[in-house]
């Protein structure tokens, strides 16, 4: 029988960002090294296969979790900087250095259990679930991208790192798949605004 991933939400804190949150998610996890060494992850931070780093479809950047190998029992914490994986049935990438504290390097999967320690922002209900927008600008000045934002219907603001400063993102609309915020997208150009869809954080 195929494994599949199973996700389990023990207790969530009022706010959904607590850092006593009690969240697990088990499933399958992967990992990534040499290809992808250098260069920019989905924060805008380079990815440093030798950080104890780790990349998930929702959890907010800067999320920290504690990755247990189910087989072996070996424990890895790590921080969230990247999305993906981008293979079904995934729900971790490690960084290589995280895959070699829990020894999944050789058979290059694991089952394993996340449990997060510290949560960057709000943790959303659904780990599985992806969220998409259409980013249209982006801002060094925090006033100049809400002023962008509420000129737009469905504007919001997310403030990111993007070559070591702080940005700000204006976004339009969240979508529950790419196929919904690429039609956006196709909207928002036929009026003049261009932008491109991106996986977001809830």
């Amino acid at each position: 029988m195929r494994w599949m991933p199973i996700l389990v939400l023990v207790s969530l804190a009022a706010s959904g960002c607590a850092s006593t949150s009690r969240v697990t998610q088990s499933g399958l996890a992967s990992w990534y090294g040499p290809d992808f060494h250098g260069k920019k992850t989905a924060n805008g931070e380079v990815y440093d296969q030798n950080g104890l780093t780790a990349a998930h479809k929702t959890l907010p950047f800067d999320t920290i979790v504690r990755v247990t190998n189910l087989d072996n029992g070996r424990q890895v914490t790590v921080r969230i900087n990247d999305r993906g994986p981008y293979v079904q049935g995934r729900v971790i990438d490690l960084s290589r250095a995280a895959a070699r504290e829990i020894q999944m390097i050789g058979p290059g999967t694991a089952r394993v259990r996340i449990e997060i320690l510290e949560a960057g922002g709000p943790i959303p209900d659904d780990l599985n679930r992806e969220i998409f927008s259409v980013q249209v600008a982006s801002f060094t000045d925090p006033e100049q991208a809400r002023k962008r934002a509420t000129e737009l219907r469905g504007g919001w603001v997310q403030p990111a790192r993007a070559d070591g400063q702080r940005v700000y993102r204006v976004m339009v609309g969240r979508y529950g798949n790419r196929e919904q915020a690429e039609e956006a997208m196709r909207d928002l150009k036929s009026r003049g605004v261009d932008g491109f869809v991106k996986q977001v954080q809830n």
